[in-house]
């Protein structure tokens, strides 16, 4: 990593409803996938890791489609609705891997997230492909192209890295902001994971179609998960954790992609690991409201004893340089010992301030304390409608769910290092892998929503802040950056 800055602590088809099932809840999900794969190299049926994002009426998912076991898949799926969620339509991006028509150069693929730019009215789905030679590495970046509303995508658009070697999980957004003097500019995140996570910004001015040179930040800074969001004014702000998953910071660019700015840490990270071999880490998750008001959430072990599990705790920040204290969403009581992870947060943009309406879904054990044969894995849900002053009662989406029953990877059982959540018509949607018992080798893990938009009463009042000290928690330090494909 020589020469790269780890941060450090401091302050501060046609449309077609393709099921639906009943969780312990009783809420009704729709199914919006399954893996049509048959290639013996990765794990079928196996979808996991959906992103989201919408624009009006419109719904978009993007998902992970025939895991293999040590990273990647068969390619990436994706879902639209356009009537608020209620009936999606579904495919497969073409021109990556060899398991599509046309098909691509590259062995495998990762880590889809998705964008729309109504200046050029484009849908953007950016992916990380996979070669298996000399070894499995990340081998670029791509963003897929969609102009009839994701209904329909091309080939896709190869994005400049530089002398990049080993890519590693990227993340794209656009400016969406008619008032904004970057209106239409696009940006993706990703790190060089063969350079120490050298975190790298590219942007594009023209709807996807090319893309400028990668740029560093001001301090070369490392960093792993970074989820950009654009503010109003368009400055694009961009969340993210160290290079090894021990602190969480933003830096910000105010020129649209001109430069990028220095790395503010905002707190450590204090992640409880989780039990029954799952894969989970700490990475968050961002959004921002109508007036521009950054929310940015994680998991995380600090207000609980021993940090016997997580919790999901959530700050602010109006500009990406200063951030609220940290505060903890209650989902279930301090103590209680249920384990909260992988969360997704949404802010509906027609809101903002103390009237912000924020949507969370996310995974959860009952129990921390379990096994890989007891664990049992449900998927929650929670609202606010101020701001995130107080939170609406856990709704139960999913579940319970064993873990054997997940795609397996080397680095534990997986349903996606992140999940999302997106309003339309006012109304939530999460979009989840949810798993049913396999078939002898044939899993049953599938992308799905709630098939009803989610609105929740905030009846919950969060708890007063409370101060913490900083440090690694309970988790130790690796030897190495992170890297999750």
């Amino acid at each position: 990593m020589k020469g790269y800055r780890l941060f450090a602590i401091g302050a501060a088809s046609a449309l077609t409803l393709l099921s639906s099932i009943g969780a312990s809840a009783n809420v009704p999900l729709t199914q919006i996938s399954s893996d049509p794969f048959t290639n013996s190299t990765s794990q079928h049926a196996t979808q996991v890791e959906p992103d989201s994002y919408s624009a009006g009426s419109t719904i978009v998912s993007t998902f992970q489609s025939g895991r293999f076991t040590d990273g990647g898949s068969s390619d990436i799926g994706w879902g639209t609705s356009t009537d608020n969620g209620t009936t999606w339509t579904h495919g497969f991006l073409p021109g990556i891997t060899p398991y599509t028509s046309p098909a691509g150069s590259f062995d495998r693929v990762s880590d889809p997230s998705i964008a729309y730019d109504p200046k050029h009215n484009v849908w953007l789905i950016n992916t990380l492909p996979l070669l298996n030679s000399p070894s499995l590495h990340g081998a670029g970046v791509l963003v897929s192209r969609s102009t009839d509303g994701g209904l329909t995508w091309g080939n896709p658009v190869t994005v400049p890295i530089g002398s990049a070697t080993d890519t590693d999980k990227n993340w794209i957004v656009c400016d969406t902001w008619a008032t904004s003097p970057f209106y239409g500019s696009c940006y993706t995140e990703w790190d060089d994971h063969g350079a120490g996570n050298l975190i790298q910004m590219n942007t594009s001015t023209d709807g996807g179609l090319t893309w400028g040179a990668p740029q560093s930040t001001a301090q070369a800074i490392a960093g792993i998960g970074g989820q950009p969001v654009v503010q109003p004014n368009g400055t694009v702000v961009v969340p993210l954790d160290n290079a090894f998953e021990t602190a969480v910071g933003a830096f910000t660019s105010t020129n649209g992609g001109g430069s990028w700015g220095t790395v503010v840490t905002i707190a450590t990270v204090r992640h409880h690991t989780e039990a029954g071999n799952l894969r989970s880490g700490s990475l968050p998750t961002a959004e921002v409201d109508g007036a521009g008001n950054v929310f940015l959430a994680w998991s995380d072990s600090r207000f609980e004893k021993h940090g016997a599990a997580n919790d999901i705790v959530f700050t602010t920040s109006s500009n990406g340089v200063t951030w609220s204290a940290i505060t903890r969403i209650p989902l279930d009581g301090v103590g209680t010992g249920v384990d909260h992870f992988i969360p997704g947060i949404a802010v509906d943009k027609s809101t903002s301030g103390s009237t912000a309406h924020v949507a969370l879904t996310y995974y959860f054990y009952p129990v921390s304390n379990c096994s890989t044969s007891t664990c049992q894995l449900d998927v929650g849900f929670s609202s606010s409608t101020n701001g995130g002053t107080s939170w609406s009662a856990r709704t139960q989406l999913a579940g319970p769910m064993n873990v054997t029953w997940l795609a397996n990877t080397t680095q534990g059982f997986m349903v996606g290092d992140y999940i999302s959540t997106s309003f339309a018509g006012g109304l939530a949607h999460g979009v989840f892998a949810v798993a049913s018992a396999n078939s002898g080798t044939v899993f049953n893990e599938a992308t799905f929503t709630n098939a009803s938009g989610l609105s929740g009463a905030s009846s919950a009042t969060i708890a007063a802040d409370r101060p913490f000290v900083y440090g690694a928690g309970n988790r130790a330090t690796p030897a190495t950056p992170s890297t999750w494909r």
